[in-house]
């Protein structure tokens, strides 16, 4: 058994959904557990409406015709989908009467994205000859906490999935699981969303409890790249990666699984692998917990771009104890995550990427230490083997320094599979490149071994 997972844009419209289920029907023989994603612009639809409804218009028309096209084009009907059509309306009027939006009854209105997704994949399939069933997540045994917008989920789960879906692996359910990603119950049977990489956090529980072959998460490319395609076009497949450098990878730009959706599957070391639903047979990136074989010194590049340097200075506080508490206490207060962080003797430099006015958290820090904000940098972070560190190094600064390129500040991850370095916001781009052409435009990183 296997689960499968496609985003939004997999789904987007009739023409992807006869895409994905033409992928579903090739691994069939495979017993795929399916999890889909809102269909395209759903969730900002939905959004759209509860704004309109604040205001006392009730209007799902964007809605309606997304999905009712949809239906129609595949030549498909689901009374399913009409009866959650009214039942959104019916939400929308009194959001309009009640002119307020909690966040409980925000999540109840994204839901219906996923919850319509499934059920017209479900009939599609259906169509096709494929024994299909539809399953709202709360159906599939995943329950969440009440923490709204943004809900984990709960221990529970990894009981009562196997309880709603261990049949399907063992014979005795015989059709094809669709199953929303992204939303869940709590014990007071609210819906809730499960935040950032809620969809695949969906796939890899369902495949850590439910003991599946591995997690696949279909994309739009050959699997995890040694860097972003549209600054490198050369940019090449990484064959595989450990949960810890695809973490890392996820945190510093690239388009992989958030690291929480990965928590699952390194608890049972279920593989994970990212695939490209344009091209099925390319094998992919896998993500595992060791690697199978000697890879090379550096995996791939990433860059984070819109970011903010804090070089906080203190020649009266640095050293006294409790300081460095003191200071992240203030990025606690004011809800601010750090990114990179380098100190010496007098000085702490950290780095943040935020669209949030950072006014407060200077003014308080500012009150124990001399603060200084640069802003419109960027972040070029090397995934590698930080065993051959001198030479990585070596090889990057050398490349760097051919280009008069400065590095304002580096960094190693207490993860100990990468080094982050900051540069100019306007240099990223060249940044990537160079540091790319260094590692990879010799033969399988030659230079290095």
């Amino acid at each position: 058994m296997i689960v499968m997972k496609f985003g939004g844009s997999s789904v987007a419209n009739a023409e992807r959904i006869r895409h994905v289920a033409s992928i579903i029907k090739a691994y069939e023989t495979k017993k795929p557990v399916v999890v889909l994603s809102a269909m395209g612009d759903t969730t900002d639809y939905l959004l759209e409406a509860a704004e309109k409804a604040l205001t006392g218009v009730v209007d799902i028309e964007n809605v309606e015709k997304l999905h009712f096209d949809t239906m129609k084009e595949l030549g498909v009907y689901s009374t399913e989908v009409e009866n959650l059509l009214e039942e959104l309306k019916t939400l929308c009027t009194g959001i309009s009467m009640l002119h307020e939006l909690t966040k409980r009854t925000r999540d109840y209105l994204v839901s219906f994205g996923e919850r319509l997704s499934v059920r017209i994949a479900t009939a599609y399939l259906q169509k096709e000859g494929v024994p299909a069933k539809f399953y709202d997540a709360w159906d599939a045994g995943i329950q969440s906490d009440s923490n709204f917008m943004s809900a984990d989920l709960l221990d529970s789960v990894w009981q009562t999935i196997p309880e709603a879906l261990g049949g399907y692996k063992d014979g005795t359910l015989k059709e094809l699981p669709i199953v929303t990603g992204f939303i869940a119950k709590d014990k007071n049977g609210y819906i809730t969303t499960l935040g950032r990489g809620g969809s695949d956090l969906t796939a890899t529980i369902l495949g850590a409890a439910l003991g599946a072959e591995e997690v696949q998460t279909w994309k739009d490319v050959d699997g995890i790249l040694t860097t972003d395609p549209r600054i490198v076009k050369e940019a090449r497949t990484v064959p595989e990666v450990t949960y810890e450098e695809a973490s890392e990878l996820a945190y510093f730009g690239a388009q992989v699984l958030h690291p929480r959706s990965m928590v699952p599957c390194r608890k049972t070391g279920t593989p994970v692998r990212v695939k490209n639903s344009y091209n099925i047979d390319h094998p992919g990136s896998i993500i595992i917990k060791e690697h199978l074989e000697q890879p090379i010194p550096v995996r791939a590049i990433t860059v984070v771009k819109d970011v903010t340097v804090i070089d906080i200075v203190s020649t009266r506080m640095l050293g006294a104890a409790g300081f460095l508490a003191h200071i992240f206490n203030q990025f606690l207060k004011w809800d601010i995550s750090v990114d990179v962080v380098a100190t010496s003797e007098v000085s702490v430099s950290l780095t943040v990427k935020t669209k949030k006015d950072l006014t407060g958290l200077i003014e308080d820090v500012s009150r124990v230490a001399d603060t200084q904000t640069k802003t419109g940098k960027a972040i070029v972070t090397i995934i590698c083997d930080v065993e051959r560190s001198s030479r990585i190094l070596e090889v990057a600064f050398a490349a760097l320094a051919k280009q008069n390129i400065n590095v304002q500040m580096i960094s190693q991850g207490a993860s100990k599979v990468n080094f982050s370095m900051i540069c100019e916001g306007s240099q990223a781009d060249d940044v990537v490149r160079i540091l790319h052409n260094a590692f990879f435009g010799m033969k399988e990183g030659d230079e290095l071994k």
